[in-house]
């Protein structure tokens, strides 16, 4: 069994609140699933779920995500659903869910609307990783300049920094206190040394973390190479600077850290970085 959320606009990738009259609980299910006149959303928390947008013809490539629901707590006539993606199930394109639709137990009408057309919460009696496994024929990652370790193992607790070396050892120090402050061990390319080649350790670094730090400081060509990489894995990046002009066009849209390298700057800089991982770790 699984929970199969939908969500307009789709979801925030954290916490969202969805309606309580969308919360469908189908009687035959049993009694069991429902306290009252309340879903049982603590039984319905111990079951995977999928996190789907409503299908949009004026989107293109939309996706859902498998995950579980790590909280629930009524607000009003809503319920705020916290939850979290599972890193190592890549993202589903709409088109193939709507395809797996039969052997997960969702039902698609002919005609009106569908359970992808709609925000709702229901429970479908299926084995989704039994699908998943044996149906669903997941995109293979096969780039030809460095491998990638099959499957995926993110750790939760690692963050990684891209930097240049010469002359940011303050800077090093200040990210290593930041990622410390919350819990997280930090690495670097310098310090690791498990691949012949640099660039294998560099691209392992970024797929195993969960928070990636780029400073585009000097314009750097790694960094911009190797944040390209860690926006390519979907993960969380923090840009940070010296020099806003260091910034290029095609990034200055994101929001980004400036700081100065002198004492009074780099004690600044701590301080955001430590919200901001604090932030993306809540």
């Amino acid at each position: 069994m699984f929970n199969l959320l939908v969500m307009a606009n789709g979801w925030n990738g954290r916490r969202d609140e969805m309606p309580l009259g969308r919360i469908y609980i189908d009687q035959t299910l049993g009694a069991q699933w429902k306290i009252g006149d309340l879903p049982n959303f603590d039984l319905m928390r111990k079951l995977p779920a999928i996190f789907s947008p409503e299908n949009s013809r004026f989107e293109a490539d939309q996706v859902s995500r498998v995950g579980e629901i790590t909280g629930t707590r009524l607000q009003g006539n809503n319920v705020v659903v916290e939850y979290r993606y599972d890193p190592d199930i890549p993202p589903i394109p709409l088109g193939d869910l709507t395809t797996l639709a039969p052997a997960l137990g969702i039902q698609i009408p002919r005609r009106g609307f569908g359970p992808f057309e709609h925000s709702h919460w229901s429970i479908k009696d299926a084995d989704l990783f039994k699908v998943l496994l044996t149906e669903w024929r997941q995109p293979a990652r096969q780039p030809t300049v460095f491998q990638l370790a099959t499957p995926q193992r993110v750790r939760p607790d690692l963050l990684s920094a891209m930097m240049p070396f010469a002359g940011f050892g303050p800077v090093w120090e200040v990210i290593q206190r930041a990622a410390t402050a919350n819990g997280m061990d930090s690495g670097r390319a310098d310090n690791r040394w498990d691949h012949p080649a640099i660039i294998q350790d560099v691209v392992a670094l970024i797929d195993e973390a969960a928070i990636v730090i780029c400073d585009c400081t000097g314009k750097n060509a790694n960094v911009f190479y190797e944040m390209g990489i860690a926006h390519s894995y979907g993960k969380e990046v923090i840009i940070i600077t010296q020099n806003p002009a260091d910034i290029p066009f095609d990034i200055a849209h994101l929001r980004h850290i400036r700081y100065l390298g002198n004492d009074q700057g780099l004690a600044q800089l701590e301080a955001e970085l430590t919200a901001r991982i604090r932030a993306l770790r809540a």
